[in-house]
């Protein structure tokens, strides 16, 4: 078989590699997809800790792992790789995102974020106060920062289940929120929940975090050089006391957000490129021709990388395996809590009180004054499209915390029984709002659909 007959071989068998691939993605990029398979894996989670294998299931997590060479090794358990560093790949696509949104997004503005912005600041300020309110005076009280956070994967799935039901604009509000809060949710993460400083360590972070802002300056589009100096800023965090993932966030914020060619420069690149492709319709197919055209397609793959910013080809490189990987092996390790000895009442835990009030009544109460608040001041508007009734069924979609809120559930408690008694508040506060934000936005949207 020559060149030739391979060439057009392979291109059939590519052409239907692609199909599949294609339907692949667009099924990885689903966030309602990645959404059901959280909750698949919280279901296993707690069907294997609740079962005769329970003890293989605790035991797993708390295996030591250790990297690194006599002298300087990280030696930690396997909980402690995923919450610290699984999740600080999480965190850094969260900081893309909200870079994204703050230079062309949503947040982009003034009079654009506004509307989330006061959103969100109810949105933590009244869960808080809840949680404060029933855990005043106990210990416990150190855990007022579970219900402050929204998990944006759960609450944008329950609104892609609804398909064209739902307006855009809602869908753009509601992730406009979600990052805002999640901003939120990394300040308290750094300010309160952080254990002893090492000035020491902080020295070393900042260093590292001064050379990744070179980079940044100069527009090193390298993304090794970016994760090299990351690995460096992550360890630094880690030793630092200030809770790793947050070398993730700032590590983000230094990746550039501009492409080595802008649309002008590309557009006329690109079209000498297909010029030349044309070039070939008459000339006779053979491999001197088919060589030269692999080089003319290379040439223009390479233009299109380049003329894309590093800060977009890392958020959609990366975007799959958070969704496929790290959130479920996060749900996985964390979601797991063994029921035994529990009953009814142990809900009424103020542990767990503090949560479901939190998330479940503080999230819907907070986020839809604070933004009606804003509407009546006239310092922002509702997006068009949308009514009061469903920005209060999205305010009650944002009461799902889960991924967040068991993060910092394991920040502020960790392994105890008051961490039990937090995961268990969450557990049942999402699934609440996930319901009933469900069942009000399909309600509100069919009767904005009939009107």
């Amino acid at each position: 078989m020559n060149k030739i007959q391979r060439t057009i071989k392979d291109s059939r068998v590519g052409n239907t590699a692609d199909k599949i691939i294609t339907t692949f993605q667009n099924f990885a990029h689903s966030t309602s997809a990645g959404g059901i398979v959280l909750i698949l894996v919280t279901v296993l989670a707690m069907i294997w800790a609740n079962s005769p294998y329970a003890d293989s299931y605790f035991a797993l997590w708390h295996t030591q792992f250790t990297i690194g060479f006599e002298g300087f090794a990280l030696s930690k358990h396997l909980s402690h790789w995923i919450n610290d560093g699984l999740m600080a790949i999480f965190f850094f696509v969260v900081g893309l995102e909200i870079k994204r949104e703050i230079l062309v997004g949503e947040l982009s503005s003034i009079k654009k974020s506004m509307l989330p912005l006061m959103g969100a600041l109810g949105g933590m300020v009244v869960p808080a106060l809840i949680y404060f309110m029933i855990n005043s005076g106990t210990p416990d009280l150190r855990g007022w920062g579970i219900p402050v956070a929204t998990d944006i994967a759960f609450a944008l799935g329950v609104l892609a289940l609804l398909g064209d039901k739902v307006p855009v604009s809602l869908k753009v509000f509601l992730t406009a929120l979600a990052i805002v809060d999640d901003i939120g949710a990394v300040l308290i993460i750094a300010i309160f929940y952080t254990s002893e400083i090492s000035m020491m360590a902080l020295y070393f972070a900042g260093g590292f975090l001064a050379l990744l802002m070179i980079m940044n300056y100069f527009n090193v589009r390298h993304t090794v050089v970016y994760f090299i100096l990351g690995v460096g800023l992550w360890i630094a965090f880690l030793k630092s006391g200030i809770h790793a993932t947050i070398g993730g966030i700032l590590l983000a914020f230094t990746i550039p957000a501009v492409g080595k060619y802008n649309k002008e420069e590309f557009c006329q690149k690109s079209n000498k490129f297909i010029e030349k492709l044309n070039s070939l319709k008459e000339k006779p197919e053979g491999e001197e021709s088919i060589d030269y055209r692999f080089n003319v397609i290379q040439n223009l793959e390479s233009l299109a990388e380049k003329t894309q910013s590093p800060l977009h080809r890392l958020e959609h490189f990366l975007h799959p395996y958070v969704t496929w990987a790290i959130m479920p092996i996060f749900a996985l390790a964390n979601a797991g809590v063994s029921l035994e000895g529990f009953s009814l009442a142990s809900i009424s835990n103020p542990v767990s009180m503090g949560v479901i009030g939190g998330l479940f009544v503080g999230k819907q109460l907070g986020v839809f004054l604070f933004v009606m608040i804003a509407v009546m001041l006239g310092i922002a508007s509702l997006p068009q499209g949308v009514s009061k009734k469903q920005i209060y069924a999205v305010s009650i979609l944002t009461g799902i915390g889960f991924t967040m809120s068991l993060f910092v559930s394991n920040l502020a408690f960790g392994a105890s029984e008051s961490g039990d008694y937090a995961k268990i508040g969450i557990l049942i506060a999402s699934l609440l709002a996930g319901v009933a934000g469900y069942i009000m936005l399909k309600m509100t949207s069919k009767q904005e659909q009939t009107q």
